[in-house]
């Protein structure tokens, strides 16, 4: 399963990126509006760094104006995934995508039935929303186990991203559930190499090592 961040901090994905397990990085205009700056100066950016796939969502409503708008966000660098909504509007502006050869990521994915719509226009990635699911009582994990399940019977090769993430066991289950993709935000992320008995086996090492330097100063 390949590891994103869910992101449009620079400072974040280069962080991440540093550790050499981030293979790309997803993006909305809610992400893109918090860094308060030109889109195309963010997008460039984030393209620039992460050599794997970079999702640029479109913000028109109407499928027409949605696949201008595509044709331009996949312009922008090889790497560029177009993302579209998962509405009627998106996926005839996705098939129109697809149809140009272009990836297309198939976003605010609620359903297994949306999931299989997103599959038979030939998305590139669908995003199911876990944790968004999980909010209003709904059974997010269920659901990307259902969607995993589907895509495996009917052989679809659209792969599954788990969004929405929340905590480390989110992306453990994801694993579990067979999704090709998870991405998160950078908290999340952090939190996956965290370990309390990692930290003081460590403590107790560097201690020991400490105390053997001090007694073969102390021998010569």
């Amino acid at each position: 399963m390949k590891l994103f961040l869910d992101t449009a901090d620079i400072e974040e994905i280069r962080e991440i990126n540093r550790w050499g397990v981030l293979s790309g990085v997803t993006t909305n205009p809610s992400l893109v509006a918090r860094e308060g700056q030109d889109p195309d100066v963010v997008w460039k950016e984030i393209l620039e760094t992460v050599p794997g796939d970079i999702s640029l969502e479109t913000t028109a409503t109407e499928a027409d104006a949605m696949y201008e708008e595509g044709l331009l966000l996949a312009q922008k660098a090889p790497n560029a995934v177009v993302k579209v909504p998962m509405t009627a509007e998106g996926l005839a502006c996705g098939k129109r995508l697809v149809n140009d050869g272009i990836k297309i990521n198939v976003t605010l994915v609620f359903s297994p039935a949306q999931a299989i719509l997103a599959a038979e226009i030939g998305a590139y990635i669908v995003s199911p929303f876990l944790g968004r699911l999980d909010d209003v009582g709904a059974d997010g994990m269920g659901t990307l186990r259902a969607i995993t399940e589907i895509y495996a019977v009917q052989g679809y090769d659209t792969n599954v991203l788990a969004a929405s993430l929340r905590h480390p066991m989110h992306i453990i289950e994801s694993a579990l559930a067979g999704a090709d993709i998870a991405t998160m935000p950078f908290d999340v992320f952090t939190k996956l190499v965290k370990h309390p008995l990692t930290d003081a086996g460590l403590e107790k090492f560097l201690a020991d090592w400490q105390t053997l330097k001090n007694d073969l100063k102390g021998e010569a």
